[in-house]
């Protein structure tokens, strides 16, 4: 976690660093924004680099249902940042905010692991450009 601003705490970026899965040896940065309403309110979290997964899209929203509609004040920010880990170890192609993300997860497994590594290292997916993820 970093606080770019230290007098707010309710603003800090999140870095995922997965060390398993298809998307080992990456760096994710997340932009988490805490409302004054939490805990009843879920923090508002966006990704800032273009990624391909099947549950962020290419704006940087991010499909995590405790995000929505599954959100409880009991949960705190360590459920969320688990599940944000999750999402990398097990991308779920059933709730997809990229469609063709997953729907290359769905039909042909490899195939999307390439993806994966093609666009961490900075190159192109389906005529998308992303930006270099690798460590």
């Amino acid at each position: 976690m970093s606080f770019p601003n230290p007098d707010d705490i309710l603003n800090f970026i999140l870095t995922i660093e997965p060390d398993e899965g298809m998307y080992k040896g990456g760096a994710f940065h997340f932009n988490f924004a805490v409302n004054q309403n939490f805990p009843h309110d879920p923090p508002k979290v966006k990704c800032s680099q273009k990624i391909y997964h099947p549950n962020i899209d290419l704006e940087g929203n991010v499909c995590l249902n405790i995000l929505r509609e599954d959100w409880k004040p009991v949960l705190n920010l360590n459920a969320v940042i688990v599940g944000m880990q999750f999402l990398f170890l097990e991308p779920n192609a059933s709730d997809p905010l990229n469609k063709e993300a997953a729907d290359d997860l769905r039909q042909n497994r490899d195939a999307f692991k390439r993806n994966v590594r093609t666009s961490m290292g900075g190159g192109a997916v389906r005529g998308v450009q992303y930006e270099r993820v690798m460590k």
